[in-house]
């Protein structure tokens, strides 16, 4: 549409997109902004590994106790025998290996006769008779219990003598003929299961 005087009036062109508007009289460009990024935070994590080492504490012993190994030398009476043993603090009594057991009675008591092979094998058995002084039932893991008669006899290591009671049974499946058990080794005897032999050869007493 033209106006009446005939002239055309401008038209106003949209701004461009993209392009800034231009700033009037009198108005002023903000001041920019200074901006600063925190850095991350790092958290370090030590790690400490503790380290325990075993301590050796050497116990003092007392010097009236025999230091046995886990086999000595025993030296048993009657019989005059020196034979290999196990030295077993897990064992109430100790043991021997006996064949032949043949109970009988003398003046009202019983008695049983056994016999005990020789450490050498040339030797013939040793017989023994000895009054029994009860009997005890033995439970052994994957075995029946077995009852057991029992003597008293005289065990010799080193120079250390004891009358202890005695079972009898035949352990000639076993590595060792004779079980020294704690009724030896209560109150006379500490045991080093890191030895053998500490004692050497049993020097029983004298008969007088």
């Amino acid at each position: 549409m033209s106006s009446r005087s005939g002239a055309p009036e401008p038209v106003e062109s949209p701004p461009v997109s993209g392009q800034p508007e231009a700033v009037g009289e009198g108005q002023q460009c903000p001041q920019p902004e200074e901006v600063v990024c925190q850095e991350p935070e790092v958290k370090v994590v030590e790690r400490v590994i503790e380290r325990r080492f075993e301590t050796v504490v050497e116990v003092p012993v007392a010097k009236d106790k025999l230091v046995l190994g886990s086999v000595e030398s025993v030296s048993i009476e009657p019989g005059g025998l020196i034979l290999d043993s196990l030295i077993d603090s897990g064992a109430p009594t100790s043991s021997l290996s006996a064949k032949e057991l043949q109970p009988f009675e003398r003046d009202g008591k019983e008695w049983i006769r056994f016999k005990l092979a020789a450490p050498n094998d040339n030797s013939e058995p040793v017989t023994i008779e000895l009054p029994v002084k009860r009997y005890v039932r033995v439970a052994r893991p994957g075995f029946e219990s077995q009852r057991r008669p029992v003597v008293d006899m005289s065990l010799t290591m080193g120079q250390v003598t004891h009358m202890v009671e005695v079972n009898l049974t035949d352990r000639s499946s076993l590595d060792y003929p004779l079980l020294v058990g704690r009724n030896f080794l209560k109150d006379a005897a500490v045991v080093d299961v890191s030895r053998r032999n500490v004692q050497g050869q049993p020097r029983p007493p004298l008969s007088k």
